[in-house]
């Protein structure tokens, strides 16, 4: 595995880190005895940057984690969030309406407390706000999350979805050490004034859904065929003219990297990792095969002219869609 600076804090993160939404929530039934395997066999190839939240499975995602990060508590550098509240009943997607974003330092020192009990750690690596909080304050959400650097329950702060502004206002009150923004072949809205930003002030951009949520590996055509409680059956880019649209633009995407002797999977992290060196993408998954398929993916050298026949193609199918539904896009910061 190859490694890559977190911003200037000399910590050496896997290129390709490790997702853990998925084993726990919104990607169909869990399996926690296939999870904590993959956990195990991520450790052997060196991946040791993984990501979790504390509204993926309810808590659940934190508390399976546990298991094997506590008896490997220095191999490995774990991220998480808060911020998301649910309320009883909601199947808890982000941005519907039984969910909620708290972004108030009282919830900030409540959450934390709560992340540090399920992973059973004294030291969070990486603590998130998941969102920026439109009501209250960047400043104060940070100045928290500050306090929590000053008692030791987190090392560094970092901030997901944010804009430009709300990344260099936040760091007026404290260094951001990361921001975590979707981002991939067929999302690129951090692109000019956000990413131009992290790199003025140093920030490492962590990139989640860089497989755009399964649909650049070329194995979904019918989601039908998915979980009931899958999400990708309510995503705008899986329905409709969109999902026919990104068929078409996936399966010529398939003979790219065919040509590439990579997988679509591996050449879509390729194309996020040459990006530049300040990019750590965060692909998610709950299978072995898939973790060594994507960790490979930073072995792969892209030319100038892999990189404009990828942006010559995804130009060629424009109608990709909207990354969330109405309600999640609300809880982007822009």
């Amino acid at each position: 595995m190859k490694y890559r600076k977190l911003g200037s804090t000399g910590v050496n993160l896997s290129a390709v880190g490790l997702g853990c939404m998925g084993m726990s929530f919104a990607y169909g039934p869990k399996n926690d005895e296939e999870s904590v395997k993959v956990l195990n066999h991520a450790l052997e190839i060196g991946v040791n940057f993984w990501d979790t939240a504390d509204m993926y499975g309810f808590g659940h995602n934190e508390e399976l984690i546990s298991k094997v990060l506590v008896p490997n508590r220095e191999k490995i550098f774990i991220a998480t969030k808060f911020g998301f509240r649910i309320k009883e009943g909601s199947a808890g997607f982000s941005g519907s309406p039984g969910t909620y974003f708290d972004g108030s330092p009282a919830y900030v020192k409540e959450a934390v407390e709560k992340s540090l009990k399920r992973l059973k750690i004294d030291t969070i690596d990486l603590y998130y706000s998941h969102r920026v909080d439109q009501n209250v304050p960047i400043e104060d959400t940070v100045g928290a999350m500050a306090d929590l650097v000053k008692e030791g329950k987190i090392k560094y702060i970092g901030l997901s979805e944010a804009s430009a502004e709300s990344l260099r206002r936040a760091y007026k009150v404290h260094p951001v050490t990361a921001l975590q923004t979707e981002y991939s072949i067929l999302t690129r809205d951090v692109e000019g004034e956000i990413l131009n930003t992290c790199r003025e002030l140093g920030i490492t951009l962590i990139p989640y859904s860089p497989l755009s949520r399964g649909l650049v590996t070329a194995t979904i055509s019918n989601t039908a065929e998915l979980a009931p409680d899958d999400y990708r059956r309510i995503a705008p880019r899986f329905e409709g003219e969109h999902f026919e649209n990104n068929k078409k633009l996936i399966n010529e995407f398939a003979e790219l990297a065919k040509a590439k002797n990579s997988t679509p999977a591996q050449l879509a992290l390729a194309w996020v990792l040459a990006q530049g060196e300040d990019i750590i993408p965060i692909p998610g998954t709950k299978r072995i095969k898939y973790l060594d398929e994507n960790a490979a993916a930073a072995d792969i050298v892209l030319t100038k002219q892999d990189l404009d026949a990828i942006d010559a193609l995804v130009k060629k199918y424009p109608d990709i869609g909207p990354r969330y539904n109405e309600g999640a896009m609300k809880l982007v910061n822009k």
